[in-house]
């Protein structure tokens, strides 16, 4: 009875022990990942530096009236072709009752000042006849006058402006808004019938009519702070518009800005460039554009794809990871140069025959295996 009991003590152990032989080597056997790997290469990069902003007529010019009224009658349309001269608007002038008031009060003050010296030539002029007064008490007198009588015209001139919009029309004057500049009448933000307000040093007045000339556009942009110090005035760029985006326009940088404006905590430098527009391509004022303008360029250099670049998440250093004879990999610490976002210069650190890891493919075990591997950098950093 005891030998039976020992005896199934025994295969109980033994039992035992298989399934737990079975249960490690199941837990610490895993798939073997195989890895793709990537060859470095020779080619050529350019870097480039790009610039958001818009595409913009370089003469526009806004309409505005001299005098204040309302709009009589307006004869173009927006897009139509206008030349220099070319009527574009009619304003009435209404007359503002108390500037009528105030300069009629005006003549009247100055006909007072008039008649007073007229007068007082009257009186000189007899005296310096019977000699008097001297010739020079007699030519204040003169003066005196004349200035006065001056006044007293400039005084009834602009009481006939306030009136009537102008010394020659009739009760209600039309004063014409003519074209400054040869173009395309690009906005026209009134309506016949809607009051407008002239442009003086105190109000901007009330814009009529816009117009550009569209056969000289230019871009307009800004540049990151990081990367005005890589472009130059001068220097030949390339533009693309949005609506247009199969189509690169060349250009010429010719201003950026000497100071810089901060947008949304990022430092900003304003861009301009004259863009070479063909006659047959169509193009209009406020497209969307991209301006291309290259800041580096190397060729024949030792590259790989910039994606197989992984950085310790310590030093912030990049390697790559090189295959072994065995199909093992082993981390090898890069040195890298210029960069386009796609391919990247090696300056040290990887041969052209090195087969590099492609680490980046995401599956249910390179993400296990990616924890373990952070792991093992950190632990070999406190121990470097």
């Amino acid at each position: 009875m005891k030998k039976t009991l020992r005896i199934v003590v025994i295969v109980g152990i033994v039992l035992s022990l298989i399934i737990v032989l079975k249960y490690f080597k199941d837990a610490n056997s895993s798939e073997i990942i195989d890895y793709e790997t990537e060859n470095p290469f020779y080619t050529s990069i350019v870097k480039e530096v790009v610039a958001t902003g818009k595409l913009n007529p370089e003469d526009e010019i806004e309409l505005k009236p001299q005098v204040s009224g309302i709009i009589d009658q307006i004869l173009v349309e927006e897009g139509d072709i206008v030349e220099r001269g070319d009527l574009i608007a009619k304003v009435r002038v209404v007359p503002n009752e108390q500037a009528v008031i105030s300069a009629n009060s005006r003549i009247n003050s100055a006909r007072l000042s008039y008649n007073n010296s007229k007068t007082l030539f009257d009186r000189s002029k007899k005296l310096f006849d019977k000699g008097v007064i001297s010739k020079q008490d007699f030519e204040n007198s003169q003066l005196s006058m004349e200035q006065s009588k001056e006044a007293l015209t400039q005084a009834q001139n602009d009481y006939k402006i306030i009136k009537q919009g102008t010394l020659t029309g009739g009760s209600a004057a039309n004063t014409n808004i003519l074209a400054q500049i040869a173009g395309t009448i690009l906005e026209i933000p009134v309506r016949e019938g809607d009051q407008v307000i002239e442009s003086n040093n105190f109000n901007a007045g009330t814009t009529i009519a816009t117009v550009a000339d569209m056969t000289i556009m230019i871009f307009e942009g800004q540049v990151d702070e990081t990367e005005v110090s890589k472009i130059q005035e001068g220097s030949e760029i390339k533009v693309v518009l949005g609506a247009l985006e199969e189509e690169e326009f060349k250009a010429k940088l010719t201003f950026v800005a000497p100071k810089g404006i901060e947008q949304a905590g990022a430092v900003q430098f304003k861009i301009k460039a004259n863009v070479n527009i063909p006659q047959n391509i169509n193009v209009r004022a406020g497209y969307s554009a991209n301006a291309i303008m290259e800041t580096g360029n190397k060729e024949n250099i030792l590259c790989i794809k910039e994606s197989l670049l992984q950085f310790n998440r310590i030093t912030d250093k990049p390697f790559v990871e090189i295959q072994q004879e065995d199909g093992t990999y082993k981390k090898s610490n890069v040195k890298i140069g210029i960069s386009d976002g796609i391919n990247v210069e090696i300056l040290d650190g990887v041969t052209k025959n090195d087969k590099i890891k492609v680490w980046n493919i995401v599956t249910d075990e390179t993400n296990e295996d990616e924890d373990d591997r952070s792991q093992d950098e950190t632990a070999d950093d406190m121990t470097d």
